[in-house]
Formats: structure tokens, C-alpha cells, sequence
């Protein structure tokens, strides 16, 4: 219990900081893509901190487990328009690339800082 508690509330803490990231561009962000991205981050932690996935450390289930919980968010940033500054391809990439950071980063937190074991 100790551990799906910290890794979900480390996943609300950073769904808060991609979502300030986000909003530090220059394109406004609409409250249904605000909520997308802090539930997306939360469901990273909240898959971290059930998972029984077994693997040989605790970094990568945490690049695992935000990959996998960050496809199909990066296959919805495709699906609006297309921006000369950030292609279609590059929202996919970087959507996934930074769910598989958090992923690493609350797997960290939760693992190594906290010893919350699996």
C-alpha cells in the first residue's frame, strides 16, 4: 500500500510539472489537454505502484511502465493539427520519451529514496 500511495502521488507531482512545462510554449492549453496530461502522469504511478512486473531493476520497470502507459497518449497527440514547430512525429516521440522520464523518475523516488519494495 506504501508503495501505490507514493508512486501516485509522485505521479500528480509530476503531471503538474509536464503541465507547467507545457504551458511555458507559446501555444495555449486547452483544460481537456491539462487534465489529459496530469491523469496520464498519475496513471503512470498509480501502473508503477500495482505493478508486478519483475525485471532485473528498478529502472527499468520504470522506463517499461512509462512506455507503456505513454502509447496511447503519444498516438493522441497526433491526431491534431500539424505544427511547423513540432511535428506530428516529434509530439509522439517526445510524449513518449517523457513518460518513459517520469516513469524513471518515480520508479527512482519510490524504489531507491523511499524502499518501497515491489
Amino acid at each position: 500500500m506504501k508503495r501505490l500511495i507514493i508512486a501516485t502521488l509522485l505521479g500528480l507531482v509530476f503531471g503538474f510539472v509536464c503541465l507547467s512545462l507545457a504551458k511555458s510554449g507559446v501555444y495555449e492549453i486547452s483544460t481537456a489537454l491539462a487534465v489529459s496530461i496530469v491523469s496520464g502522469r498519475v496513471l503512470i504511478g498509480f501502473a508503477i505502484g500495482i505493478s508486478k512486473f519483475s525485471f532485473k531493476h528498478w529502472s527499468i520497470h520504470g522506463l517499461v511502465m512509462g512506455l507503456i502507459v505513454s502509447l496511447p497518449a503519444g498516438f493522441g497527440a497526433m491526431i491534431g493539427p500539424e505544427n511547423p514547430e513540432f511535428t506530428h512525429k516529434m509530439l509522439f516521440l517526445s510524449t513518449v520519451i517523457t513518460g518513459m522520464i517520469y516513469g524513471f523518475l518515480i520508479e527512482l523516488i519510490t524504489s531507491a529514496i523511499f524502499k518501497a519494495k515491489q
